[in-house]
């Protein structure tokens, strides 16, 4: 009929993490009692795709002192919000009209202007994220004309880059 806050206390029983939840004493045969309990959990980037919680009321009395186990699976979803960034060093470049390419040289400047791209990828939460991967696409060439010429590839924070092929194929 009425709501009352539940004292609840967690320890540890035969290895596993316990909630003991006191519903009240005695209770008159046929008593029926509905409870909403919000619980929170962590560490659960391993737990698959649900966790399952074993539910069971105990009692004193001696005729019936433990229900039976009811096990309940709650879905695990783990929602993280992905930003890209990204920034292209110096903004603009052009390349005066009649400039062409040195065929053969190993130097930089003879292949063009140094357009250096950033890219920073931000995990605006809740959740933690692993095993992300980012797949950019580099258009190199345009109308069958090299646009750009990817010279290196280089990364922060403990990723890991898959190397495009060609990249740096003539060595500059």
């Amino acid at each position: 009929q009425g709501q009352e806050k539940l004292s609840c206390n967690p320890r540890k029983e035969n290895g596993s993490h316990v909630v003991l939840c006191e519903l009240g004493n005695p209770m008159k045969a046929g008593t029926r009692i509905t409870v909403d309990m919000e619980l929170s959990v962590s560490g659960l980037e391993d737990a698959g795709d649900s966790i399952a919680f074993q539910l069971q009321l105990r009692s004193k009395n001696s005729h019936s002192p433990n229900s039976a186990v009811e096990v309940v699976k709650v879905p695990v979803e783990a929602r993280a919000a992905m930003e890209l960034r990204g920034t292209s060093l110096p903004i603009t470049a052009v390349l005066p009209p009649a400039w062409q390419p040195v065929e053969g040289s190993r130097r930089l400047e003879d292949h063009g202007l140094k357009v250096e791209h950033v890219y920073q990828l931000h995990n605006k939460g809740p959740s933690t994220v692993s095993g992300v991967t980012l797949r950019l696409a580099v258009p190199s060439r345009l109308q069958g004309s090299l646009l750009l010429y990817l010279l290196e590839l280089g990364t922060e924070g403990g990723m890991n880059c898959t190397e495009p092929p060609g990249l740096n194929s003539k060595q500059v």
